[in-house]
């Protein structure tokens, strides 16, 4: 009706205004939704599959992973995002946040500073700077996400002021945040916290990115420093391959004080073929090792040293419904897991889901 009108008027000679630029808003509406089903062959009592794992967790039962509702305002200078959420991502990754919070997806505005250069500053609840991996499973090349993008932050509170060159090929940001994914600090926390991020990219094909975290996560009076690097790596090795590998390595304090620090790590790889438009195929090998118990406690003797593997088949029968499923197995050196309320060093679990984005 917009342009029916705007058409009228500049017939009858009342505008002289382009049509296509006044009818377009900046104002966009978009929406997404995850329905999936994962069975567990350890068949937890609890339906909850391992404790490390906050997407996609519900074991033996149908499911919404992410359904969100999203607003976005988009100017030369001046951006906002809001967008609430809904499903068992936001249950169990957003446990320890107040109640009015928990369904928040992302609250951020920004403002772009500098007239000669893409430079901004953006506050508020932000997807994270840290991973190659998000909450919405239709970016990510595999259904599930890896455990070290499960045990690192998937969003962070805080500012950010990021550089983007003239030739796209270099961003630069660093931020202060709230916390290791965080919307409200930890009670007794005065500690401020601080991000980073460099990615390069040298061509249209590779991109190459170096995130870091520095903060406290408890009470100022037990004061534990963590140090965390993530790097990461895309690379498009044909028009219908591409890889993804990963490292982390993060550290903390093992006591207020100490100058002993106890270390995690792990690295990840995932390939992706696409043999159609409509067929993708992928493969991860991932290991996560965290002895100490700093991420992931298990109170084993040797702590959290899991490897695991999938695989995963996707169907797009359009642009915007993504159909999967993905066959995962995981071992570790001690018995982390449940098979029939017993012990067991293995897990194995087939996911299904279908996304549909608006």
């Amino acid at each position: 009706m917009k342009k029916i009108i705007i058409a009228a008027l500049i017939a009858v000679g009342f505008t002289s205004i382009n049509a296509q630029e006044v009818s377009k808003s900046p104002i966009t509406f978009s929406g997404y939704v995850d329905i999936y089903y994962s069975y567990d062959f350890g068949k937890p009592d609890n339906h909850i599959r391992p404790g490390f794992i906050y997407s996609y967790n519900r074991a033996n039962e149908v499911n919404l992973n992410l359904g969100m509702a999203k607003v976005n305002y988009t100017k030369e200078s001046v951006r906002a995002n809001f967008a609430l959420m809904a499903g068992t991502y936001a249950q169990y990754n957003m446990a320890s946040e107040q109640d009015l919070l928990k369904n928040i997806y992302e609250a951020n505005a920004g403002v772009k500073i500098s007239k000669g250069n893409n430079l901004w500053i953006d506050a508020g609840v932000m997807p994270s700077h840290i991973g190659s991996e998000s909450a919405i499973g239709k970016d990510c090349m595999t259904l599930t996400r890896s455990i070290g993008a499960e045990n690192s932050p998937y969003y962070e509170t805080g500012v950010k002021v990021g550089y983007t060159s003239p030739s796209e090929k270099l961003y630069l940001a660093a931020m202060y945040l709230n916390g290791w994914q965080r919307i409200q600090k930890v009670d007794g926390n005065h500690t401020p916290a601080f991000g980073t991020q460099v990615t390069f990219k040298p061509t249209g094909k590779v991109a190459l990115n170096w995130s870091t975290y520095v903060g406290n996560e408890q009470p100022d009076i037990d004061k534990k420093w963590r140090y965390f690097n993530d790097f990461y790596g895309t690379f498009k090795l044909t028009d219908k391959t591409s890889v993804i590998a990963g490292f982390d390595i993060g550290s903390q304090q093992s006591a207020k004080g100490s100058s002993d620090y106890d270390i995690w790590y792990t690295p990840s790889a995932i390939i992706q073929y696409k043999p159609t438009d409509k067929i993708q195929l992928a493969a991860r090998g991932e290991y996560y090792q965290d002895e100490k118990g700093v991420i992931i406690p298990t109170g084993t003797s040797n702590g959290f040293k899991t490897y695991g593997f999938s695989a995963n088949f996707d169907y797009l029968p359009t642009e915007n419904v993504m159909f999967r499923i993905e066959a995962r197995t995981l071992n570790s050196k001690d018995d982390v897991f449940l098979k029939d309320n017993n012990s067991t060093n293995s897990n194995v679990c087939i996911t299904t889901s279908l996304a549909i984005s608006i």
